[in-house]
């Protein structure tokens, strides 16, 4: 697995991606977690090999991105973010980088479940299908809370297993950002995961649940660092999915106030990778 760094979810300020890139370098991090439009405006910019070699100089892997489609709002905004997605595709291939993910709420006030599921798949194929033609594999994450589940009139898929079977209707190259605080609330298991196989693995998210809080009643937003606790068993988690075959990008991901309010960039990206080594397997 890559140690990968996700500067937006741990508060750390980077004015590009090259100052990402000298961070994750200098804590640690074998692999970022990018803006693509970013990238490829650079690409476009300066040139294919000067951007590749900020990250070979830094040893550090483009190693997955945010997916750049806004595919839950209006047809016309997602036709349009679809007619750009091939160059955004071409230029994170070129890079090395064959992963993308973005989340699914696990249900809806507007759609009943079975109109729901529809709109997913008619949604997501199409990008599906352009980023298999540049050997891109897309990463649905399902949401775990209850208290997310309780708020929503019509349920949807928030199971680990639910979500892959609704990644399999979408196409061969979509399966699991799998994030080990909504495997905990969904009320998954460890040993669930020796279920699944490498290829169903796009991402992991790490971090840790607040202690004394029933799993039904966890509040998404209010998570900690990895090993911060030792509700969630990240590490045991981490060690079933290396028992899979997955050696792609894992971020830390803690929605934490207190991590917010350390000084530095420094000062953060030294308590994430802190809590990181306390879960690697």
């Amino acid at each position: 697995m890559i140690k990968t760094l996700i500067p937006s979810a741990i508060h750390v300020q980077v004015a590009s991606f090259r100052e990402a890139v000298s961070l994750a370098n200098a804590h640690g991090f074998g692999g970022l977690d990018f803006n693509i439009k970013e990238l490829a405006d650079a690409i476009d910019t300066t040139g294919m090999s000067e951007v590749r070699s900020v990250f070979e100089q830094a040893g550090v892997k483009p190693a997955v991105f945010g997916l750049p489609v806004e595919w839950r709002q209006d047809e016309e905004k997602f036709q349009i973010d679809l007619a750009g997605l091939p160059r955004l595709a071409k230029a994170a291939s070129d890079l090395g980088c064959y992963r993308t993910a973005t989340w699914v709420l696990s249900g809806s006030n507007d759609r009943p479940t079975e109109e729901n599921r529809a709109f997913h798949i008619a949604r997501f194929g199409p990008v599906a299908r352009i980023f298999a033609d540049y050997g891109i594999a897309l990463g649905l994450e399902f949401i775990g809370p209850k208290t997310i589940r309780d708020s929503l009139k019509y349920p949807f898929e928030y199971t680990c297993f639910g979500m892959l079977d609704l990644a399999k209707e979408i196409g061969p190259n979509v399966g699991l950002l799998f994030d080990v605080w909504h495997q905990y609330t969904s009320g998954g298991s460890v040993s669930e995961i020796s279920k699944l196989t490498a290829d169903n693995v796009v991402y992991v998210h790490l971090n840790d649940a607040p202690s004394g809080v029933e799993i039904d009643k966890q509040v998404d937003n209010r998570r900690e660092l990895p090993g911060a606790t030792g509700v969630i068993p990240a590490k045991e988690m981490l060690t079933a999915l290396v028992g899979i075959g997955y050696t792609g990008p894992a971020g830390v991901e803690p929605f934490n106030e207190a991590l917010g309010k350390l000084p530095s960039n420094d000062a953060k990206l030294s308590a994430v990778m802190d809590s990181i080594n306390k879960v690697w397997p």
